[in-house]
């Protein structure tokens, strides 16, 4: 996996993701604590608005954005989103007011929105062999996965000596290495072949995305990962803290398994990539969620909640969670050209996180209104509708290359080099405009 780091130009990319990771870590230690200070009691409606805007602005702006990276240099749009992200962190330590500090987190993710599909986006570009791809995709999923461990523990060394508001500047020195990082290597930056109008480029991405069966699965698979995720991300705290009588320490330990699963996978899904489909792999990911979410409603029903069932819970999820996202930057890439991919990683990053708009309100409520065991089974039957629509919509069969006939375009199109029947890898574009169809 480690191999791909001798390429200096991903090598510096992933440690720009990295570094970015941490800053944001440490903001979100030091918003939870603002939130206090400026509301009191009310703090948990002020972060749960914060995570809201969060949402908004990655479903909202993340389209509009991708549609608009290829018309600038890749390189130039990554170190200005990270100045925008950093200047807009700098201001943080100086919020008095709650509308203030919605303001400045609108700006932050707003430019995540835009910055984190194009960054996603430009990594195929650098790694064009899939095998090599995958293992970075792999190290991604592993720096997500360490950011959850180390962001925190971090956080509670530095509060030791410093206040809350030292961790924001700890986001700024992330963003800031970041952008150097970007500026020490060159970056491929893949143009439009011809120019479109504003709707065309703000909804190309989303066209693209729906009309590609097996990326009409992944969506299916997201909602899988986001309502098993948000049952780990909201309710932990209620299932630690409230229904165990248990520590802080072991709520730390608790989302721990989550992300040991997680990386567990991470080091091994590049050698299993090798031997078995996507499909297999990430249907397997959502049915290990799925059951591991019914499993737990279960035992939880016959013999009541232990700690060590919920950590064995969540490194399962971790795993199903996983094997489900980690393969996805593959997909993405395989159906899309270079000059759209931006577009389609942002249909991607967008589409999945108003699936998470969804899973977060909805796992909270149901935590609340009913308790541990409707939270779990409904949020399992969701995530069971995410995986029956992945599998009606991705074949199981689906060929690498695919018979079709052009009627929508002259014979003497370059395209079709005086054959309008061929067959190839196909892939959304203006030349083929549905899939599978007769042209």
């Amino acid at each position: 996996m480690f191999e791909v780091l001798t390429d200096k130009t991903y090598r510096h990319l992933f440690l720009a993701q990295l570094v970015a990771l941490l800053g944001t870590g440490l903001a979100t230690v030091a918003m939870g604590l603002l939130a206090f200070d400026l509301a009191g009691e009310s703090a948990a409606l002020v972060l749960g608005t914060v995570f809201t805007i969060k949402m908004v602005a990655y479903v909202g702006i993340g389209p509009i954005a991708g549609a608009f990276a290829d018309r600038v240099n890749r390189r130039a749009l990554l170190v200005t989103l990270d100045v925008v992200r950093g200047s807009a962190a700098l201001c943080l330590p100086f919020v008095t007011e709650v509308w203030q500090l919605y303001v400045l987190i609108f700006l932050l993710q707003s430019a995540s929105a835009a910055f984190t599909p194009t960054f996603q986006a430009t990594i195929p570009d650098v790694l064009p062999d899939e095998a090599r791809y995958t293992r970075a995709l792999s190290l991604s999923r592993l720096a997500y996965d360490l950011e959850n461990i180390i962001s925190p523990t971090l956080a509670a060394l530095l509060l030791v000596v410093l206040s809350y508001d030292a961790l924001f500047l700890g986001t700024v020195v992330g963003f800031g290495a970041s952008a150097l990082l970007l500026v020490s290597v060159a970056l491929p930056s893949p143009k439009a072949v011809e120019a479109r109008g504003v709707y065309d480029r703000t909804t190309r991405g989303i066209r693209i995305y729906l009309a590609t069966p097996r990326l009409r699965g992944l969506l299916g698979l997201s909602l899988a990962a986001s309502s098993a995720g948000a049952m780990v991300l909201v309710n932990s705290v209620a299932l630690v803290r409230g229904d165990l009588g248990m520590s802080e320490s072991a709520l730390a330990w608790t989302v721990f398994g989550f992300g040991l699963g997680s990386m567990i996978v991470a080091f091994t899904l590049p050698r299993l990539l090798d031997r078995v489909s996507d499909r297999s792999v990430m249907l397997a990911g959502g049915l290990i969620m799925v059951g591991a979410l019914l499993a737990i409603a279960l035992v939880v029903v016959v013999r009541g909640l232990s700690w060590p069932l919920l950590f064995g819970t969540w490194l399962l999820i971790g795993l199903g969670y996983s094997a489900v996202l980690t393969p996805s930057g593959r997909l993405l890439t395989r159906s899309s050209h270079p000059e759209d991919r931006p577009a389609v990683f942002a249909a991607q990053f967008a589409l999945s996180h108003a699936c998470w708009l969804v899973a977060y309100p909805l796992s909270g409520w149901l935590m609340t209104a009913f308790g541990a065991v409707a939270a779990f089974v409904v949020l399992a039957l969701v995530a069971a509708l995410g995986i029956i629509a992945a599998l009606r919509a991705w074949p199981s069969d689906e060929p690498e290359t695919v018979e079709h006939t052009h009627e929508n375009l002259p014979l003497d199109h370059p395209h079709l080099q005086g054959h309008r029947s061929h067959a190839h890898p196909l892939i959304i574009d203006d030349a083929h405009p549905k899939w599978a169809q007769r042209f």
